[in-house]
């Protein structure tokens, strides 16, 4: 068993701001409405989680959702799968983001080298409405599918909400993905409309993007027109529509200027909004479909309590547009917030270069990865000593857990008193299980509380809850932002198989969690790539916090390996420059391991490799590495960052047999 936190303060929140805190009045609000004597957040969770449907009802009348018709019930019935929330409910989810019409700034662009654009809420309100009047002239209706080949710049929000506004669905990947990967993607929804993006700059030099455009074109049938985004526009031109034969448009060419009002298609709760996608490493990517209302109540919930998020605030979240944490940015905007939209390489000109925008737009709320904070810190980057950080309230991270010296390292030289917020849910839920709290204390290696109304606990091998003990990461009641169903799974199997084969009628979500006495969590890693040596349970986190400290190691990845009916630790590492893995090196990294573990922990074998193989949203991809050690193939390469990195794997693999 991994050795238990130490549950180390690094920050707790004054009087102050607990008193001034959103999730402080809403707790006020649940007791005038109920009469309840809710006094901190474990009262309001264990409420959250026990009323489930005065919750979410309640959380509808606060956030002031925007809709036309009222729901009829607010549960039909507390099962997993199949729960169906506000039926009879109708409304639109761009005409929520799109609540705000004043001249606040929506959407703050940052490009490599280029100047800054500024949006403000009445000036997205009317390139949405003009691009929405060029998409219903090309014939763009309600359950029509609408994609994105695209940068995290204004044009594809832009697109986005006059989809959405029409009824249609969304769903974007990032440019940096092959053409397998889009195809394997888009191919199996269909889309009617593509908007891509021409080039973009990444890392100081120009990436063009015409061939893939023009393959992925050819090969999906669907696709009737294309909307090409130019590398650079300043949003200025007011661009004259005007349809001709060709299946190519310019993203100015579509906006109609002479439609200044939006008519928000209104829909059911659960109309489709948005069709995520899994990594698709062990086969063709799931195709998730998520419902309008689930991910508004959701996401206000996240942004509003667990975030302290409020109209004014300046956001930002380093991802592409083929993450769902792009999606989750994006609906800051029903809260009235500037969103600061990053297009680049987060080291170039240098690795400063977000923390300098930090200061320059005195961003409140930072969202990044725990690789980013890990380079900083190799690289020495100490951003309080050169920078006024002093808006930076909040500072979030997810991707994988955040390491012991993630936490210091922030504390020590980033701020004392700020926020910092691990997060934890993931592309199916387009959410988080458990994620941050402006009025709990934070605690090293731990992710602050269960987020509300999700009723996470961690369950033993024959399913008994645990508390203080690692466990299997369950949900255990039904919840709005669960996919309303995979696509092309009429008979629902694909989603079944996903989710609710381990434990009957219980979220199962892959992950290994222990609920500390304090209501913290803390991830070990996914439960998928479990390693099992002697039958003990190890999730690969365990190993990667104790390794990935080390001065020496720059990145790793752990396996399993089947060897004499038992399973054997493979640890590969990247090193620093000018270190060789020798014998005392080795040495040191398993002592490592065993003082910070257990015996258990220890691999049997260490070996250096040059390159992590990661999916193109920057995740270790585990799967892969434990494939080609095991000798079994691997079906989709064309989802991996770095494809050829596999060769130095196959490679030990050979020698080891």
């Amino acid at each position: 068993m991994a050795k238990k936190s130490k549950n180390t303060l690094l920050w707790n929140p004054n009087k102050k701001k607990v008193s001034e805190a959103n999730i402080t009045k809403f707790i006020e609000f649940v007791n005038g409405e109920f009469g309840t004597s809710v006094s901190d957040y474990s009262g309001l969770y264990n409420w959250s989680v026990t009323e489930i449907e005065k919750f979410w009802e309640t959380l509808w009348k606060y956030s002031g959702i925007i809709h036309s018709k009222t729901y009829d019930k607010i549960l039909d019935e507390r099962k997993m799968p199949g729960a169906k929330w506000f039926e009879g409910a109708e409304l639109n989810f761009a005409e929520n983001l799109l609540r705000y019409r004043d001249d606040e700034i929506a959407l703050i662009s940052y490009r490599e080298d280029h100047p800054v654009i500024r949006l403000t809420y009445k000036e997205l309100y009317k390139k949405v409405a003009a691009c929405a009047a060029g998409l219903k002239k090309l014939n763009v209706v309600k359950g029509d599918r609408v994609v994105g080949f695209v940068t995290n710049i204004p044009e594809t929000v832009i697109a986005m909400l006059a989809a959405t506004s029409l009824g249609a669905v969304w769903s974007s990947c990032s440019p940096d993905f092959g053409i397998q990967g889009l195809f394997d993607r888009f191919n199996q929804i269909q889309p009617k409309i593509l908007f891509a993006i021409e080039s973009y700059q990444y890392n100081g030099k120009i990436v063009d993007c015409t061939e893939k455009i023009e393959q992925i074109t050819a090969k999906i049938s669907s696709i009737e027109r294309v909307i090409k985004i130019t590398h650079f526009d300043n949003l200025s031109t007011e661009g004259i529509y005007e349809v001709r034969g060709e299946k190519y448009l310019y993203f100015n060419q579509l906006l109609d200027f002479s439609v200044t009002k939006i008519y928000f298609e209104q829909l059911p709760f659960d109309h489709p909004i948005y069709i995520m996608y899994s990594s698709g490493t062990t086969g063709l990517p799931k195709c998730m479909v998520h419902g309008t209302g689930g991910t508004l109540l959701q996401h206000y919930k996240e942004h509003v309590f667990h975030t302290n998020l409020k109209r004014g605030d300046v956001i930002s979240y380093f991802t592409t547009c083929g993450w769902m944490m792009w999606n989750w940015l994006i609906s800051t905007l029903q809260v009235g917030a500037s969103i600061f939209l990053f297009d680049g390489n987060p080291g170039y000109p240098d690795l400063e270069i977000l923390w300098k925008q930090i200061e320059a737009e005195k961003i409140n709320v930072f969202g990044t990865s725990p690789k980013f904070l890990s380079t900083c810190q190799k690289a020495d980057i100490i951003p309080k000593d050169k920078l006024n950080l002093s808006s930076l309230s909040v500072l979030l991270s997810t991707g994988s857990p955040l390491s012991d010296q993630n936490f210091d390292w922030v504390y020590k030289n980033v701020k004392k008193n700020v926020q910092l917020s691990s997060i934890s849910g993931g592309t199916d839920i387009i959410s988080c299980f458990m994620l941050g709290n402006p009025i709990l204390p934070v605690y090293k290696e731990e992710i602050q509380c269960r987020g509300l109304g999700m009723k996470v606990e961690a369950l033993s091998e024959d399913g008994k809850q645990l508390i203080d003990e690692k466990g299997e990461m369950v949900c255990t009641e039904p919840f709005p932002a669960m996919p309303i169903y995979f696509w092309n799974d009429e008979k629902g199997e694909k989603y079944k198989k996903a989710y609710f084969c381990k434990f009957k009628d219980v979220w199962t979500h892959g992950d290994y969690i222990r609920i500390t006495k304090t209501g913290g969590v803390i991830v070990y890693g996914r439960s998928d790539a479990t390693l099992n040596p002697g039958g003990v349970r190890i999730g690969t986190a365990e190993i990667y916090r104790i390794v990935e400290t080390m001065d020496e190691i720059a990145d790793s990845i752990v396996v399993g390996q089947k060897w004499n009916n038992d399973i054997n630790v493979v640890l590969f590492v990247v090193l620093n420059e000018g270190i060789k893995l020798d014998t005392e090196l080795i040495g040191k990294i398993k002592a490592s391991i065993r003082n910070n573990a257990t015996a258990r922990h220890v691999p049997a074998q260490i070996h250096q490799v040059n390159e992590i193989p990661r999916t193109i949203s920057g995740k270790k991809v585990e799967i892969a590495v434990t494939k080609i050690i095991n000798g079994e193939l691997i079906e989709n390469k064309d989802v991996l960052a770095n494809p050829a990195s596999l060769e130095q794997y196959k490679k030990i693999a050979r020698q080891n047999n």
